[in-house]
C-alpha cells in the first residue's frame, strides 16, 4: 500500500457480484426505507433521496403537492427508476437495486391515509405538508450482491 492508498485491507479483498432474481431483489428493496428515486425534470436527471415502502410489489413515495416527482406523474404517470442499496462503506460488500417503472399519483383517500399512517417523509420540508403519494410499478427489475469471491 503506497501513502497515497487510502484503501483498507479490507476492500482489497477480491470480490465478485451475485444476480439476483427479481423476487430477491424486491424482497431486499422491501427491507430498508431510503432509496433514491430518479425522474425527468426540464427534461434533465433529477435525482431525490426520499424513504419508501413497498406495497405488495409497488414502491409507494409520499411527497408534497407541489413536488417535481408529483408534477412529471400528474396526470397519466412517467418513467421512473428507483435505486436502493445496502453497502458496507468497510468492505464494500453488500447488494444494490434498481427498479424502472410507471410512476402515477396515488389518488385513492382510503390508500392515501393508510400510507400516511405506514410511512413518514423523509426529509420534512418546512412549509410543505406531506399529504400526497406516487406509487411505482416495477417493469424492469435488477439487483446484485457484492461477494467475497472464493
Amino acid at each position: 500500500m503506497t501513502s497515497t492508498d487510502h484503501r483498507t485491507p479490507a476492500t482489497r479483498q477480491e470480490r465478485h457480484t451475485v444476480e439476483l432474481t427479481r423476487a430477491e431483489a424486491l424482497a431486499l428493496l422491501g427491507g430498508v426505507s431510503l432509496g433514491r428515486v430518479v425522474f425527468t425534470q426540464r427534461a434533465l436527471p433529477a435525482v431525490r433521496p426520499v424513504n419508501h415502502l413497498l406495497d405488495g410489489d409497488e414502491i409507494v413515495v409520499r411527497t408534497h403537492d407541489s413536488s417535481a416527482l408529483l408534477g412529471q406523474a400528474r396526470p397519466h404517470g412517467t418513467v421512473v427508476a428507483y435505486q436502493a442499496d445496502a453497502l458496507d462503506p468497510v468492505t464494500h460488500l453488500g447488494w444494490s437495486v434498481v427498479v424502472t417503472g410507471y410512476c402515477r399519483p396515488v389518488t385513492d383517500p382510503a390508500d392515501l391515509a393508510r400510507y400516511a399512517r405506514l410511512l413518514q417523509p423523509w426529509p420534512r420540508l418546512p412549509g410543505h405538508i406531506m399529504d400526497s403519494a406516487v406509487r411505482i410499478t416495477p417493469h424492469l427489475v435488477s439487483g446484485m450482491r457484492l461477494v467475497r469471491a472464493g
